[in-house]
Order: C-alpha cells, then structure tokens, then sequence
C-alpha cells in the first residue's frame, strides 16, 4: 500500500520558491566575481540545510541567502534555531569533504532586496 500524493504547492509557494532560485542564481555571479569557488548550492543533510558552500583560498564559507524587502528584514529571518541548523550542515558537510577540516568556516548572508544587487554580509553571525 502506498502513501497518498502530497498535495501540490500553492501558486504563491511556488513563486516564492522560483524567486529564491533566482536570488540564488545572482548570489552565485556575485560570490564568483569575488572569487569563490562554488562547492555546492542546496546542500542538505539531517542535521541542516545550506544554500550555498563556497570557497576561497583556506576560507569555506556557508552562505544563507535571504530575499526580503531590507536588509534588517533579511538578518532577521534568520532565527537562533536556523543557523544552528546551518552550523550542524556545514560539520556534515566537511565531514563528508575531509580535505576541507583545515580551513577556516565562515556564516555569511547575501541579502537580495528588490531591484539591487545582492549584498554579501560577511560573518553575518557567529557559531
């Protein structure tokens, strides 16, 4: 016997989610301009989930993308519980990329506001 169809997404839900994907998309031109290395975009694991892992040099970088009317809107999005989601992520992450335990982690933000360009908050917040 198997399990019933979820039920689809709302119209709103999944333009929500087609936004994020192009915040996404811009955030990644941005992070490569200012040479990163894109190591994986969406990354989930049990423990959390990434939106972007990204690297430069010895520095790794877990990056939460936020599209919200302003920038305070989009610090604030991201609750206590989210980011220790999202340090839990990044142990899995170079758990599973052993080669990556040296460098030195990072959680930064890019705000997506309407019609600008992202805005990279480095070390949006601390472990």
């Amino acid at each position: 016997m198997s399990a019933p169809p979820s039920p689809k997404p709302s119209r709103s839900r999944r333009a929500a989610y087609r936004r994020g994907l192009g915040a996404e998309f811009l955030c990644v031109l941005l992070l490569r301009a200012k040479g990163y290395r894109i190591l994986a975009r969406r990354y989930r694991s049990p423990l959390g989930e990434i939106d972007i892992v990204a690297r430069r040099g010895r520095l790794l970088a877990a990056i939460e993308v936020k599209a919200r009317p302003s920038e305070r809107e989009a610090l604030e999005a991201v609750s206590p519980r989210q980011q220790q989601r999202i340090i839990g992520a990044l142990g899995a992450f170079i758990a599973r990329h052993p080669r990556l335990a040296g460098h030195d982690c990072r959680l930064d933000l890019i705000w997506v506001g309407p019609w600008a360009w992202p805005k990279h908050i480095v070390d949006a917040w601390r472990a």
